[in-house]
């Protein structure tokens, strides 16, 4: 060994000192941001506070002017009328309430499971026309519901579902932006991860089953948050007549069309039918901020 060698060989190692980046934000610059941001968070909340102040006011207030924000003396008063009115209707409230959470959950379960399979193997497998299907696919997230509407329903007709459930539910199941979504995820996925499980034996189900979904939970939770705020919200007006069909936010609609007597039900009525898809939203927010920020890793 040459005696340069030895001398590196013999001097102790020593850990290369890393310098701490210093940010280059100004304290003045991160209070700016956080008021800025601050701004952004009042906005945002303010319609949701002001939808249920409202609820809670009682008819004198709803009529002030100039309105104010909170009530000054806040009620139930409105949630109750609310319920009466829905309680002399000849379909029963739950009759409404159980069609609504029937067309939602069957509509999103399907949703979820069929674009997922589908993106799966979009997203990890190479066949004729891969690239055209993927490209109709986000041609159609161009075109509106009201675009489609027209051969939607006459579809519909044609397989005999105008006025049942299933006008509502099987539309959704093809809804391109699932698709999208989970394709986009899915692509993150490492591939050496699906080809070492079937190496070990697992077949196509367990891979996907056991697999790829959990590891794009952030993705189908955003899914299931979209599915829901669309179905639970969906009139359903066009394709179902039948009054026991019709769902929760329709026949809550009409109240609220019942002119100035029924001002504070009507208030009501925003608070029960956005109150779902907020809870879901709340409970599934930590999801949706990492499938944005994971949308655009690739393997």
């Amino acid at each position: 060994m040459s005696r340069k060698k030895k001398e590196i060989a013999e001097k102790p190692y020593r850990k290369p000192l890393i310098k701490k980046r210093k940010p280059n934000r100004s304290i003045a610059g991160d209070i700016a941001l956080y008021l800025f941001l601050l701004l952004v968070a009042l906005v945002m909340v303010f319609p949701i506070v002001y939808a249920v102040s409202s609820a809670l006011k009682p008819l004198d207030e709803l009529f002030k002017f100039p309105p104010r924000v909170f009530a000054q003396h806040p009620t139930l008063d409105n949630f109750s009328d609310l319920f009466v009115t829905m309680g002399k209707s000849w379909v029963s409230f739950s009759r409404y309430l159980f069609n609504t959470v029937f067309i939602t959950f069957v509509g999103t379960a399907g949703h979820l499971i069929i674009a997922s399979m589908g993106a799966f193997v979009l997203a990890k497998y190479e066949f004729p026309g891969n690239q055209l299907f993927f490209k109709i696919v986000t041609v159609a997230m161009m075109f509106t519901g009201y675009v489609t509407q027209i051969p939607n329903y006459l579809i519909l007709n044609k397989l005999g579902w105008i006025d049942t459930y299933w006008a509502i539910i099987i539309p959704a199941f093809a809804s391109p932006m699932g698709l999208f979504l989970m394709k986009q995820f899915m692509e993150g996925l490492p591939t050496s991860l699906i080809e070492a499980a079937h190496i070990d034996g697992a077949n196509e189900w367990k891979v996907f089953a056991g697999i790829v979904m959990p590891n794009v939970k952030p993705a189908w939770m955003t899914l299931i948050i979209f599915s829901v705020q669309a179905l639970w919200n969906n009139k359903a007006s066009t394709y179902i007549y039948s009054e026991e069909r019709k769902t929760l936010v329709y026949a809550l609609q009409q109240i609220q069309g019942g002119g100035i007597a029924r001002t504070g039900q009507g208030a009501a009525v925003l608070v029960v039918v956005m109150i779902v898809p907020i809870i879901i939203f709340i409970f599934s927010e930590s999801q949706i901020l990492e499938t944005m920020a994971s949308s655009g890793l690739k393997d």
